[in-house]
C-alpha cells in the first residue's frame, strides 16, 4: 500500500486498526477507535480477556459495560488471540506492559514478543506505532529490526512511530479524547500517518521531530513527578523531625500563584510509569557516559517511603503500649491511586511485606481490589467491619478513597496512621490520628 492510500484510509476512517495488549492502555484506546466508527482488532495473549471482551465484560473501571457490548455487538471492535490476522490490519499499535528487572533494568520482553509476532504477519505499507513506555530508542533500535526481520525495510516498506500514552486512571475529566499527545516517527512520513491517525481519537497530537523525541518526552513527564514527589516526601521526613505539619506547609505554599506546583506526600509511588520511567532514563544516560544521579536519588526516596512507614506505624503501636510482635494492622486501600483498582507497583505491596518481616500481621481492605499476590501469596480483601476496627492495633491509610466514611472508620479504630490526609476534615474531633 502506498503512502497516499494508507493516508486516504485513515482521513475516511477506512484504515482496520490493531491493538496489542488490552490492558489499562490497550482497551480504551481501542474503544476510542470502535466508538468513532473504526473498524478495530484487539489481540491479547491472555484468553480471559479476550473471552470478558468477547461477552463485554469490561475488567477496567476506565471502559463502561454497556459501551463495550456495543461496538463489540456492531463488530467496530473484535477481539483476537490468532496474531496471523495482523496482516489483514492497517495499523497496528502496541500498548504492552514494560516493566523493570528485579535489578531495575528495563525489561523488554513483552515489547519483543510483539514485534516479533508482528514480523510474521507485517506487510508493506503497514503502519506500526508503539504506545509502551520504554527507554529513549527503543523504537528505531529494538522494534524496527525485530520487524526488519521480515525482510521489509522501515522508512521503505512500513512506517514506523512512537506516541506515549498519557493515561490516567479514574481521572473524570481527562480521557483519551481531550488529552494531547505527543508523537514522533521515524521519518516524516511516519510521523503524518501516526499524527492522522490519532487525530481521529485526540483532539490535540503535536508532531515531534523524531521517535526518540517522544520517548524522551515521556520520560521527561513522569521523572519531573518523581523528583517532585520524592522533594515533598523528603521534606515531609524532615518536618516530622522537627515538629511541623507537613500538609499546613504545602497547603501555605500552594497559595502563592506563580512559580509553585503543589506535590503531596505520601508512601511511596506506584503504577506503571512513575516508578518505572526515572530508572529507564538512568539506565540509557549510561551508554552515553551520563550518570544521572538526582534523578536516581530522587527515585531511592520515593522507594525507601515504605520503609518510613513502617517505622512510624510500629512506633505509634509500641506508643500505644502494644507490642507489636502481637499486633495486626488493617491497611486501607492497595491501590496505588485512590478509586481504581490497579495495585501495580503499589507502594502498600511493599508496606505489607515489611510489616510481616517485622513479625505483624496484615490485613487490608479495599472496595476495588478483591485480592492481590505478593510473591504467591494471595491476600484477599477483608469485610470493614465494626468488629475488625476494634480488634485491630492499628488501621493505616495507603489509599485515600473516596467512597469511604472516614468519621465512622477512626472512631471505631484504636490508632490510624494516615499516609494520604485523609482524615484533614475530622481532625479535631479525633486524637487517635498520626498523619504522614
Amino acid at each position: 500500500m502506498s503512502f497516499q492510500l494508507l493516508k486516504k484510509k485513515i482521513k475516511e476512517k477506512k484504515a482496520i486498526v490493531g491493538i496489542v495488549g488490552l490492558g489499562y492502555v490497550g482497551l480504551p484506546l481501542a474503544m476510542e477507535f470502535a466508538k468513532k466508527g473504526i473498524e478495530t482488532v484487539g489481540f491479547d495473549a491472555d484468553a480471559e480477556k479476550v473471552k470478558k471482551i468477547g461477552r463485554g465484560e469490561s475488567y477496567i473501571l476506565d471502559v463502561d459495560d454497556t459501551e463495550l457490548k456495543d461496538v463489540v455487538n456492531k463488530n467496530r471492535l473484535t477481539p483476537a488471540m490468532n496474531f496471523c490476522l495482523l496482516r489483514e490490519l492497517d495499523v497496528i499499535i502496541i500498548c504492552v506492559p514494560t516493566p523493570l528487572t528485579k535489578t531495575k533494568e528495563p525489561d523488554l520482553h513483552f515489547i519483543v514478543e510483539a514485534s516479533q509476532e508482528i514480523a510474521k504477519s507485517i506487510k508493506k505499507g503497514q503502519l506500526v506505532i508503539l504506545r509502551s513506555t520504554t527507554y529513549t530508542g527503543t523504537t528505531v533500535e529494538i522494534v524496527g529490526p525485530i520487524l526488519e526481520t521480515s525482510g521489509l525495510r522501515m522508512g521503505e516498506d512500513f512506517y514506523l512511530a512512537f506516541s506515549p500514552e498519557r493515561v490516567d486512571l479514574g481521572n473524570k475529566l481527562f480521557k483519551i479524547a481531550n488529552t494531547p499527545v505527543v508523537v514522533g516517527g521515524i521519518d516524516s512520513k511516519s510521523t503524518e500517518l501516526a499524527r492522522l491517525l490519532l487525530e481521529q481519537v485526540t483532539e490535540k497530537v503535536v508532531p515531534l521531530s523524531c521517535s526518540q523525541a517522544a520517548e524522551m518526552t515521556k520520560l521527561f513527564e513522569n521523572t519531573f513527578r518523581s523528583v517532585n514527589i520524592a522533594l515533598v516526601n523528603e521534606l515531609s521526613m524532615l518536618c516530622e523531625r522537627m515538629g511541623l505539619d507537613v500538609w499546613e506547609i504545602v497547603s501555605a505554599a500552594a497559595t502563592k500563584p506563580f512559580g509553585f506546583m503543589p506535590f503531596l506526600p505520601g508512601p511511596g509511588v506506584g503504577g506503571h510509569c512513575i516508578p518505572v520511567d526515572p530508572y529507564f532514563l538512568s539506565w540509557k544516560a549510561k551508554e552515553f557516559d551520563f550518570h544521572t544521579n538526582f534523578i536516581y536519588l530522587a527515585a531511592q526516596i520515593n522507594e525507601n517511603m515504605p520503609y518510613y512507614v513502617v517505622r512510624r506505624t510500629i512506633s505509634a503501636i509500641y506508643g500505644n503500649g502494644i507490642d507489636p510482635k502481637q499486633a495486626t494492622v488493617l491497611i486501607l486501600g492497595v491501590a496505588y491511586k485512590k478509586d481504581t483498582n490497579d495495585w501495580r507497583y503499589s507502594p502498600a505491596l511493599k508496606i505489607i511485606e515489611l510489616l510481616e518481616k517485622e513479625g505483624l500481621n496484615v490485613l487490608y481492605h479495599d472496595p476495588y481490589v478483591a485480592e492481590i499476590n505478593i510473591d504467591n501469596k494471595v491476600y484477599k480483601s477483608s469485610l470493614l467491619t465494626e468488629g475488625i476496627l476494634n480488634r485491630v492495633a492499628c488501621l493505616l491509610i495507603v489509599t485515600d478513597h473516596t467512597d469511604l466514611d472516614y468519621e465512622w472508620i477512626v472512631g471505631n479504630s484504636k490508632i490510624v496512621v494516615d499516609c494520604r490526609n485523609a482524615t484533614k476534615d475530622i481532625l479535631d474531633k479525633f486524637k487517635n490520628i498520626i498523619r504522614i
